[in-house]
């Protein structure tokens, strides 16, 4: 029997329109929405949202889990992160797995399944982390396009890891142009930035803050101007992640006005967070290292100023947690070894209705940036980011009343601390369903590891 689940009395809000409706659940899909009480349907299941939002689950479409770097492993296991994006209401993960210098794409994708199938909560799609351009690794592109991993992450920083030159990224993007594959680039100048790292230890200057003032916003810029002059020059749409600077924000810009297909994304760290924190006395400042890293605070109102003008489209986490004790404090006495990455999966659509609360931006640009534009991007819509029959049954109930602060004590990632210990803000999420399934009812936690499946996504269909 499929079990019927009606919500009833909500504001369901989505990218394009903020309607008062009930919503029909048949098993794992979304049948139907009608004027509140208009239809007396019946149900094994009914939710009362009066008063609440109901909001499609967010796409986080920037994970790494259990992520191997600097010597460890990010210390979010799919089970653990999934888990714990569902307590911030997102349903859809994209994780990267990664191919190793001398490997084949296929032994890397192949780990990422191991790791992931039978362990998330919620379900999950993949990139590719592309960092041995070779003639067997564009063939294997081909055939991941068709196997539903669309994208491929290259990056222009961490020379002797995942690093490729110039060369290697025209290849990669002229292959991306034939197979519709979308390239996406860490954009910032590896090669320059390890001269800086050097010359800064060589000075004495170990501590995090240093992390910050090495990874210069012209770098990022540079890195990003020369990003989209390659995918220009290759005819290949191009995704930049982790957009920080409003320099390499500029960048962007100038060439979605010429016309190019070119995208970006920025993370809550980016909107909230600042070099403050990185220069935080007692090695504290080690929690926010990332890459690229946190700027200055007049920063933040040109990333805002990019949200509402759609010069950047998403707001994805970078998720990549390692603890305080034993992790970042590898890096006590030399920035450069503390890992680079923040937590976050479990806070990224709180954090964004607290922008809604602000003023930045509208509730239906909330769902755009976290739900339906990432979904877009990454070949999962409608099956996921909106409200609408048909879709996948990945719906939140979320109190904009609710207030909460966040703190390590209370959230639910694998992580000794948060990045916003402290932070006030207005919104909760109360219920999550994943294809039509209970994973949080009424604040408690009803899913289980398993319940997540693998999701193969169709090309971009964002493109200009």
């Amino acid at each position: 029997m499929t079990r019927r689940t009606i919500i009833r009395g909500g504001l369901v809000i989505t990218a394009s329109d903020e309607i008062h409706a009930d919503v029909l659940i048949e098993g794992p899909r979304i049948v139907a929405l009608a004027a509140p009480g208009a239809h007396d349907w019946s149900a094994d299941r009914t939710i009362d949202a009066t008063g609440k939002y109901v909001v499609p689950g967010g796409v986080d479409a920037h994970t790494h889990m259990e992520l191997p770097f600097g010597g460890t492993s990010a210390s979010d296991t799919f089970e653990t992160g999934t888990r714990a994006a569902a307590w911030g209401g997102t349903t859809t993960i994209v994780d990267f797995a990664v191919q190793s210098v001398g490997r084949s794409l296929r032994e890397g994708l192949d780990t990422w399944h191991a790791k992931a199938e039978g362990n998330c909560a919620i379900d999950y799609a993949f990139h590719m982390i592309v960092s041995d351009v070779n003639a067997e690794t564009l063939k294997e592109m081909d055939l991941l396009v068709e196997e539903g991993v669309t994208s491929f992450k290259q990056f222009m920083a961490y020379p002797g890891v995942f690093y490729s030159d110039d060369g290697q990224i025209l290849r990669a993007m002229q292959r991306s142009a034939e197979n519709g594959g979308l390239i996406m680039m860490h954009a910032e100048n590896g090669i320059a930035i390890d001269v800086l790292v050097e010359q800064a230890l060589a000075r004495g200057e170990t501590d995090p803050r240093y992390h910050g003032e090495v990874r210069k916003a012209l770098l990022e810029a540079e890195a990003t101007h020369r990003a989209i002059r390659l995918a220009q020059v290759a005819g290949a749409p191009l995704y930049v992640v982790h957009v920080s600077a409003t320099e390499a924000v500029a960048e962007l810009a100038r060439a979605r006005d010429e016309g190019l297909n070119v995208f970006g994304e920025t993370c809550p760290q980016y909107l909230f967070l600042s070099t403050d924190n990185l220069a935080e006395p007692g090695f504290e400042g080690a929690k926010y290292v990332c890459s690229t890293p946190l700027r200055p605070k007049e920063h933040q109102a040109g990333l805002w100023r990019a949200l509402r003008t759609n010069d950047l489209q998403v707001v994805s986490t970078d998720h990549c947690p390692f603890c305080f004790t034993g992790q970042k404090e590898l890096g006590r006495g030399d920035f450069s070894k503390i890992p680079n990455g923040l937590p976050g999966v479990e806070n990224r659509m709180d954090l964004l209705h607290q922008a809604v609360v602000d003023g930045h931006i509208s509730r239906r640009r909330w769902i755009e940036i976290a739900c339906a534009t990432p979904a877009r991007m990454f070949g999962l819509y409608p099956k996921k980011g909106t409200i609408t029959p048909g879709a996948d049954a990945d719906v939140v109930v979320y109190d904009p009343h609710a207030e909460q602060v966040m703190s390590a004590a209370t959230h639910h990632m694998n992580v000794d601390y948060s990045a916003y210990e402290g932070t006030h803000v207005t919104g909760r999420v109360e219920t999550v369903l994943s294809r039509g399934e209970l994973v949080i009812d009424q604040r408690e936690y009803t899913g289980h590891a398993g319940h997540g499946v693998f999701t193969p996504r169709s090309t971009c269909q964002y493109l200009i």
